[in-house]
């Protein structure tokens, strides 16, 4: 079987804790992520949790793109996962601007079957 999908993980470090912190500023930078990959945006849904940090996810036509935040940490986790035509690598240099990341580390995986395709 052909992989089904591609599934990218990934870890945003020294990232600005405000940015992180700001529901809709996550909700935009998400959006502005998807938009930029060429997905085609269904629905989304973000929350802040209390004391801080948020959870969110926009829905796509090609599967989703998610995120995690730790503004105490200035740390993001990103999942983007499309099995279309999507340039995930320009959705998430937009994400990493938007929210000021230093750094990133990414694990891209190969779905049905699952196959790790590489780390760094």
């Amino acid at each position: 079987m052909t992989a089904l999908g591609r599934h990218l993980l990934v870890e945003y470090t020294g990232c600005d804790a405000t940015i992180l912190a700001d529901l809709a500023r996550i909700t935009t930078a998400m959006l502005e992520a998807a938009r930029a990959s060429g997905a085609t945006i269904v629905t989304h849904s973000f929350h802040h949790f209390s004391p801080h940090g948020i959870s969110g996810a926009v829905i796509i036509a090609e599967s989703h793109l998610a995120i995690h935040t730790w503004p105490e940490h200035c740390f993001a986790a990103v999942d983007f996962f499309s099995c279309g035509p999507v340039d995930m690598d320009r959705g998430l240099a937009v994400l990493r601007a938007a929210i000021g990341a230093t750094d990133e580390t990414r694990m891209a995986l190969e779905r049905g079957p699952l196959r790790a395709v590489n780390l760094g």
